[in-house]
């Protein structure tokens, strides 16, 4: 082997472990809003981002055609039309009456994301002329932000005053928590914000003569609880790398865009699709590579290897039905990823990618808790009708007695007793049958949410015009998948037989067994129900229409 391809290998299996890098915090599906208010005198300025990660960005350069290239001259046209769009959505009021948002300066950079897919930042700065009449006394601001509420991300609106304004009570912070959406906070328990509406309420307080406004100790004349002024907050990033300025903006006006800082895992099936070489070598060692994601894929919660493994158990089911189950989860967790691929390429201007997956889970667990519902109720009747019956016979020492059985065949036997004996006939188990359908359907319901990472690899494969390399790699992912699931599965066949040969065929592994399985797929299938529910399903419409 020469020294290239030794180099190559060595990187590519690198990618087995997951790698610090360039990806969006906040997931591939966000778009994240952040909305800064400055109230002042006169004017109030409207400073508005939106971070889209890199599925959103694909859609948004299939849907408009734009080069994401820095200086590429369709950059401008696309920015006058994107601020007209979002004006439309931004509402801002102030004592019930609307005003009028001029936009000053617009912006976007580019940053590559996973896969060799691009992010995209979008900055707009708007202005709105107060209503004439007197500076002074108590107004109410109100500003809702309407685009795009469906879409998951951080959503977050900072109100600060300026020179000569006094804020006596404010619904949302003055200090934000993302730095202008460049660094996200990473604390597991900080949850991200879903602010899309504020209110301000607020007094000018106009300037003596040759004083300076709002310096010094200003107060509010408010009835209400009153809040000590605090000094403006000026939000003044660092310049990104790359940004593509408005020629309208003067230098003062600009936002000065700048890209994520935080660095976060990426994953490396991602990864591989941009890779460079792509001799027969190199593509054959990416599949292999691909395979061993699928297989560490397939260890990562999720899946229903549990629902599985409990089925098995429960069902005595063989190592065939062990199969069919790992392949079954295997298609269909893949024919998702197409699927969901497919709406995010043809139809995303209709349908939410990422708001289908609360709904296929909460599909998925009620699939699982219904069939767990049917096997413990066929189990449950099956342990009714089970009985054991015998009878008893006393003889006199030398006398032969002798009756008739029927094998419930037709045939019958004799047999002759001389002495006291008790005989029982049999136990019924409360094991069902195992039958392709429920394998089936459990398989569908335990691989119907498909992976993010496939589809970004999709995506991405798409769009460097490598679809065939792209489906091949998530081909080896899936078959790696599936060779880990058919190998629990066979664990737990071989397992439950290794149990049956110590304890036999008693009643906890006849009755008992069966049943607690049943309740076990049943309570999984709930749990994962559950967990749809908090991820969205009441809060959102699956389908949603974009305005």
């Amino acid at each position: 082997m020469s020294r290239k391809h030794l180099v190559v290998l060595s990187a590519v299996g690198l990618l087995l472990i997951p790698s610090l890098g360039w990806a969006h915090p906040m997931g591939n599906f966000s778009i994240s809003h952040y909305s800064a208010l400055r109230i002042g005198e006169e004017t109030i300025e409207l400073r508005h981002l939106l971070d889209l990660a890199e599925i959103p960005t694909f859609q948004e350069i299939q849907e408009t055609g734009i080069v994401p290239e820095v200086g590429h001259p369709g950059l401008d046209p696309y920015l006058a039309r994107k601020a007209e769009t979002l004006k439309e959505g931004l509402r801002l009021e102030v004592d019930g009456r609307r005003l009028e948002l001029r936009v000053t300066s617009r912006e976007v950079i580019f940053a590559p994301g996973a896969g060799g897919l691009p992010t995209m930042k979008l900055g707009f700065l708007y202005r709105a002329a107060r209503s004439e009449g007197a500076i002074d006394g108590v107004h109410q601001l109100r500003f809702r932000d309407d685009n795009l509420p469906e879409r998951t991300g951080w959503k977050e609106i900072i109100a600060v005053r300026r020179a000569g304004v006094v804020v006596a009570r404010t619904s949302v912070p003055e200090t934000d928590r993302s730095a202008e959406l460049s660094d996200y906070p990473t604390d597991p328990l900080s949850s991200p914000p879903q602010d899309l509406e504020a209110r301000v309420l607020f007094t000018g307080v106009p300037s003596p003569p040759g004083s300076m406004a709002g310096a010094g100790s200003t107060r509010a004349t408010l009835d209400e609880p009153r809040t000590k002024a605090r000094p403006e907050r000026l939000l003044q990033p660092s310049p990104p790398p790359s940004q593509v300025a408005s020629p309208l903006a003067p230098a003062a006006d600009s936002i000065k865009l700048q890209a994520n800082r935080q660095a976060t895992p990426r994953n490396g099936l991602t990864e591989m699709v941009t890779t460079r070489e792509m001799g027969p070598a190199i593509i054959l060692l990416a599949a292999v590579v691909a395979m061993g994601l699928g297989a560490l894929h397939a260890l990562e919660p999720g899946h229903g290897k549990t629902v599985v493994a409990a089925y098995l158990v429960g069902s005595r089911g063989t190592a065939w039905h062990a199969m069919v189950l790992g392949l079954t989860v295997t298609l269909s967790h893949t024919a998702g990823v197409y699927f969901l691929g497919g709406l995010t390429l043809y139809a995303s201007r209709y349908v939410v990618p990422e708001r289908l997956f609360p709904w296929l889970t909460g599909i998925s667990g009620l699939m699982i808790a219904g069939l767990g519902l049917v096997l413990f109720w066929q189990r449950y009747s099956g342990a009714r009708h089970a009985h054991s019956h015998g009878h008893e016979h006393a003889h006199v020492p030398g006398e032969s007695h002798g009756h008739v059985h029927d094998d419930g065949q037709g045939l019958a036997h004799r047999h002759s007793h001389f002495a006291r004996h008790t005989h029982h006939h049999h136990i019924h188990s409360t094991t069902s049958r195992v039958s392709l359908r429920d394998l089936i359907a459990l398989g569908v319901s335990g691989g119907i949410v498909p992976c993010p990472a496939a589809l970004v690899v999709l995506l991405s494969a798409f769009s460097m015009r490598r679809t065939g390399f792209g489906l091949l790699l998530i081909v080896a992912f899936s078959v790696g998948l599936a060779a880990v699931l058919i190998g629990i599965g066979l664990l737990v066949v071989f397992a439950r037989r290794l149990m049956g040969g110590f304890k036999g065929d008693g009643v906890f592994v006849t009755r008992w067994l069966p049943l607690t399985s049943a309740a076990v797929v049943t309570l999984l299938g709930l749990a994962i129900a559950l967990q749809a529910v908090g991820a969205g399903i009441p809060l959102a419409v699956a389908l949603s229409v974009r305005r």
